[in-house]
């Protein structure tokens, strides 16, 4: 392995995932197996561009491995979408000695990565954190697994609720533009539907299968709703068309929100974190840089940034069809 990379540092960026601090500690312990210093930068690409460093070792990182959260702190920041707001962080890097950086986030976090190592020839690697797990070149992002766990959990509650009283609820989960938290979720808590943006049911569509659901016996029913599904009304909107198209029917809307976001890490995230967070460490030491590190067919890899960022999370066509099967 060269000897040339001597100072790694590390940054969390855009939204947070459970994960992030097992991936945090993996770099920095990483980092001290195969002696090598690393620094800390706090709240993303804007503590890159003041400075914003911390020294850390093996025992700053200690205790961390099952919290949610990041202890780095995450922003999103407009500035170092300048040309000038780079140089600042590139001036800040150079000035503390720092010879390449591992970077935690998601799509937008490798995009300024991607064009910071174009402008600079800077080593950059990227690790996949956002509980949408909707980033080409891996099958899971860390935070997902966690989420899917919170959520289906949540879900079980409402259910009780809703078979207590008859009731239809509408759920709405996180996801962006990716139905990968829906879809598993609705299979695994048994939904009676699933709205995906990949997929366009229709409301009519809707209608009737909420109608076909109550012939068959079904007093109650879960519909999963992802965030950015595109049949073209909000939640609390579907609400009101079934309200209106059906009778008989009490229906509620519950918006799941941040909570999805939060909680100590699965132990498969936490596996996972420390696994990509070597390998990115690894891969920085041999010279590598512009990638993402990334779980595929349980085999830690490398995709090209670019890649990662223009190609597009496939939705899983076998769990589609068994959603349709289970809703029977």
């Amino acid at each position: 392995m060269s000897n040339k990379i001597k100072k790694i540092g590390v940054l969390t960026s855009g939204g947070d995932a459970p994960g992030m601090n097992a991936a945090i500690r993996s770099v920095v312990r990483t980092c001290a197996y195969h002696k090598i210093e690393c620094v800390g930068i706090y709240r993303g690409y804007e503590g890159l561009m003041e400075g914003d460093f911390k020294q850390m070792n093996a025992r700053s990182v200690k205790d961390i491995i099952n919290k949610g959260g990041t202890i780095l702190k995450s922003a999103r920041s407009k500035e170092f979408r300048t040309v000038e707001g780079r140089k600042l962080a590139y001036k800040h890097l150079k000035d503390n000695n720092i010879d390449a950086l591992v970077l935690i986030g998601g799509d937008g976090t490798f995009t300024g990565g991607m064009i910071f190592n174009k402008e600079f020839d800077f080593p950059v690697i990227g690790i996949p954190g956002t509980i949408d797990n909707d980033i080409y070149g891996t099958s899971s992002t860390l935070g997902f697994d966690t989420a899917l766990n919170t959520v289906v959990e949540a879900i079980d509650k409402i259910r009780d609720t809703a078979s207590s009283h008859n009731r239809l609820f509408f759920v709405e989960v996180m996801g962006r533009d990716a139905g990968h938290i829906a879809l598993n979720v609705g299979v695994g808590a048994g939904a009676e539907e699933i709205l995906i943006p990949e997929e366009d049911l229709g409301l009519d569509r809707l209608v009737e299968s909420l109608r076909r659901s109550r012939k068959s016996g079904k007093t109650s029913s879960i519909v999963i709703v992802a965030e950015g599904d595109k049949i073209g009304k909000s939640v609390f909107e579907l609400k009101d068309y079934v309200d209106e198209h059906m009778e008989n029917y009490d229906v509620r809307v519950s918006v799941l929100g941040h909570m999805q976001r939060g909680g100590a890490p699965s132990c498969f995230d936490r596996v996972l974190a420390s696994r990509m967070g070597v390998k990115a460490v690894e891969s920085l030491m041999e010279g590598k840089t512009n990638y993402m590190v990334g779980l595929l067919n349980n085999e830690i890899e490398l995709t090209p940034l670019e890649k990662a960022i223009k190609g597009k999370s496939k939705i899983n066509l076998e769990l589609l069809r068994v959603s349709e099967i289970m809703a029977t």
